[in-house]
């Protein structure tokens, strides 16, 4: 059988993958699936149309699933976070740079969103890639920053406007990463500090760590180092949340969107030196 057909979305992440099946889970196919993501960070698989089941498969080849404990769970389907923007908000969740799930301990390797409504224009979502920002650092910024950890909280979930779990009992208060990770397939250095859910450095006071981290947050999202997905029925999109960090436009008031994720468990994350 042939191989992926794979086109690059641009220069530092992302990839087109066409001409084969995700419901194929063969180890050759799988593995495939696998190289492109962890050369891209991001790959986009469009005419997939995948089943909860088919979606559920998907991610349990991957690995063992990782159940996000503050969205809404699709019916019959628990393991499945319903990503849903009604037409009538003007917020979405995802709406600004992050990592999926850099607050648990053990984050999340992988996230697949399946596109089950989208809306007529909009609504499409950026990635930028967090080794082509560690590559671009000075070396001075890069060896002092490989040093260091940083807490990273869910509290930002608390009284969110958006349709997520208000369970108090769903919070674990802060974890600690280092700021500069080692992928575990690839061994590629990548930074790991995001907007959403990054309060501080190791040691440092928040007041400390602000102007720093907003200077590394906007230095890693740069348009250079992004793509951009633009969404289309049935498509699926596999991203590696050691990789890359995500954005989802909001900018399509007045329409529904529905999306289907599953996350897949990762590993206690490693220090690149």
């Amino acid at each position: 059988m042939a191989d992926w057909t794979i086109t690059k979305l641009s220069g530092h992440c992302g990839a087109r993958l066409t001409g084969r099946s995700l419901m194929d889970l063969s180890d050759e196919n799988l593995n495939s699936v696998k190289s492109a993501l962890y050369s891209h960070g991001v790959v986009v698989c469009p005419e997939q149309h995948l089943s909860p089941q088919a979606h559920t498969a998907l991610a349990r080849a991957f690995g063992e699933i990782d159940i996000n404990r503050f969205f809404t769970p699709v019916s019959e389907h628990p393991h499945i976070a319903e990503v849903r923007t009604g037409a009538d908000q003007s917020w979405v969740i995802g709406g600004t740079w992050h990592t999926d799930h850099s607050y648990d301990q053990i984050p999340a390797a992988i996230s697949i969103l399946s596109a089950r409504t989208i809306p007529p224009y909009g609504g499409d979502t950026h990635f930028a890639s967090m080794t082509a920002a560690c590559d671009a650092l000075s070396s001075g910024l890069r060896e002092t920053l490989e040093r260091m950890s940083a807490w990273h909280s869910d509290a930002s979930f608390a009284g969110s406007a958006l349709e997520i779990n208000q369970d108090p009992t769903a919070y674990n208060g802060g974890v600690r990463h280092p700021v500069i990770i080692r992928h575990p397939e690839t061994g590629a250095a990548a930074l790991y500090v995001n907007g959403d859910f990054t309060t501080h450095f190791d040691g440092w006071s928040v007041e400390e760590s602000a102007p720093l981290l907003d200077y590394l947050y906007r230095f890693c999202t740069q348009p250079i180092l992004t793509c951009r997905v633009v969404w289309a029925p049935g498509m699926v999109v596999v991203w590696d949340n050691r990789l890359v960090q995500h954005y989802a436009t909001a900018d399509y008031s007045g329409h529904e969107r529905l999306m289907h994720r599953i996350t897949v468990a990762g590993t206690e994350l490693e220090s690149a030196t």
